[in-house]
C-alpha cells in the first residue's frame, strides 16, 4: 500500500465518520484523534456512551456520578480518559486549547477526590480507536472518514452525544451539510 501524507491530519483533530460506513463501531461516529504518526493512529469514539458509569469501575471514584464513553473496538477491557482546563497531568498530551490526553491515572483519581478537578472536566473511554501504519490515510482516501475543518474547543464536548455528528457535518456546509440529513438506512426511506 503506498504511503501518503494528509496535510491536516494530526493530534487534536475530530475524524467524522461519512454516512455510508455500516461498520457498526463507527456508524456516525465522531473521533477525537489522539496520536497519529508514522506507525499509526489512536483515538476516541466521542459520541458513544457506554452502558457503565465510572462508579462502576474504578473502586476509588465509586462516590462519582459520571459517564463512560466507548472509546472504540480495541482493548475495551482498558480506561482512558482526556480532560478540561490547565495542564494538571504533567505527561498529559495537549490536544487543543485546554484539551489534554492521558497522564498518570492515579494522580487523577487523587485530583478528582480532593475537587482539584470536577467530575464534568473529565471525559472517560473504554477501549479506543486504531490503526495501523497508512491505514488511517487509505480510510480517508476511500472516503470513509473526513477531517472536521474547524477548530477542536471544550464546545464541541458540550453537546449531546446523538447530536454532535450531525451538528459537525452540518457546520462544515456543502455536501457535509447534505450528508448530515442522509438517513441512517436508506432503504427505510
Amino acid at each position: 500500500m503506498d504511503h501518503f501524507s494528509v496535510p491536516n491530519l494530526q493530534r487534536g483533530k475530530l475524524l467524522l465518520a461519512t454516512p455510508f460506513l455500516n461498520d457498526a463501531d463507527f456508524v456516525r461516529s465522531v473521533i477525537l484523534l489522539c496520536e497519529h504518526e508514522d506507525q499509526g493512529s489512536i483515538g476516541f469514539v466521542i459520541n458513544k456512551l457506554s452502558i457503565l458509569n465510572l462508579r462502576d469501575l474504578v473502586q476509588e471514584l465509586n462516590f462519582l456520578e459520571c459517564e463512560v464513553f466507548v472509546g472504540g473496538p480495541v482493548e475495551q477491557n482498558t480506561l482512558h480518559f482526556i480532560y478540561f482546563g490547565s495542564q494538571v497531568l504533567p505527561d498529559s498530551k495537549p490536544l487543543g486549547e485546554g484539551i489534554w490526553w492521558g497522564g498518570d491515572f492515579s494522580t487523577l483519581v487523587h485530583l478528582l477526590k480532593s475537587h482539584v478537578l470536577d467530575v464534568n472536566q473529565v471525559r472517560f473511554f473504554l477501549g479506543y480507536s486504531g490503526w495501523d501504519q497508512g491505514q488511517l490515510e487509505a480510510e480517508l482516501a476511500e472516503d470513509t472518514w473526513v477531517i472536521y475543518s474547524g477548530v477542536l474547543t471544550r464546545t464541541v464536548f458540550d453537546s449531546s452525544s446523538d447530536q454532535i455528528w450531525r451538528q459537525l457535518m452540518k457546520g462544515m456546509g456543502g455536501d457535509f451539510e447534505i450528508q448530515a440529513n442522509y438517513p441512517i438506512d436508506p432503504r427505510l426511506n
